[in-house]
């Protein structure tokens, strides 16, 4: 197998939610692999500062600032970019929240917007990718699932379900647009080093639980997903369709 298998020069990247975390290192490590990329957030100052950085680093950087709970601003950041820029290749959803609270006290308007920003957000910025990537009769789309598509911990139920729908849309993307030359795939980190989970990284009883239950013994380091994100979004893959590829350290193969 050719190493030109997991190049992505010519091609362009968009990754929601890439201002800070995994999206951000998602977003160096497609670079790094010879892609140009279209980074997206709510936030205009901060997804600037983020664009600065990946620049300095030699990437050819665009900033595209949209809400991905929004369907209409969606399609017309999508269409807009389409039209002035070029084409989107590859699309990452990665933009997602997390709230944590017990089952039986977990708020309403937190369960919608978990529902909104993890689920919908797919929804939203596939279908709208998607439509121009069915009339060039190919794309990829790299949907970030969890850990927690596979597994529950107390006190996430709402984002465990949220998580299990991301696979399950994956699936039906590849259903749906496979024949269109689409390849959909899902990418499932464990747990690791980010923003969002900083609270938990903080805390000495969780991070001693997490060593303890994962067989590789620690936290993940985000460029540990680079990896896997470049085999999805490169030719590597052309025959890989509606599968969750988890990088976990070992955590969803142990009891």
């Amino acid at each position: 197998m050719s190493i030109q298998l997991f190049d992505l020069t010519g091609k362009r990247a968009l990754i929601t939610g890439s201002s800070q975390g995994i999206g951000h290192a998602l977003a160096h490590g497609l670079a790094a692999a010879g892609a140009e990329i279209v980074v997206n957030g709510r936030d205009a100052d901060k997804l600037a500062k983020a664009a600065d950085t990946l620049r300095k680093a030699g990437a050819t950087i665009y900033e595209l600032a949209f809400d991905v709970t929004d369907h209409d601003a969606v399609r017309a950041a999508i269409d807009g970019f389409e039209d002035a820029t070029g084409p989107i290749d590859i699309l990452v959803n990665n933009a997602g929240m997390q709230q944590r609270a017990p089952l039986e006290d977990f708020p309403a308007d937190g369960f919608e917007r978990l529902l909104q920003t993890n689920i919908a957000s797919v929804f939203h910025v596939g279908q709208a990718c998607a439509r121009h990537m069915i009339g060039r009769g190919a794309g990829k789309i790299v949907n970030i699932c969890s850990v927690q598509t596979a597994l529950a911990r107390p006190g996430i139920a709402p984002y465990t379900a949220t998580k299990g729908a991301v696979a399950n849309l994956t699936k039906g993307m590849a259903t749906d647009w496979a024949k269109h030359g689409l390849q959909c795939n899902g990418l499932a980190p464990g747990y690791f080093e980010t923003p969002l989970n900083q609270a938990l990284v903080d805390d000495p009883d969780f991070t001693a639980w997490l060593e303890k239950r994962t067989p590789a013994g620690r936290w993940g380091k985000v460029d540990e997903l680079v990896g896997a994100a470049i085999f999805l979004s490169s030719e590597a893959s052309s025959f890989v369709n509606g599968t969750t590829l988890f990088v976990d350290g070992g955590i969803t193969a142990s009891l």
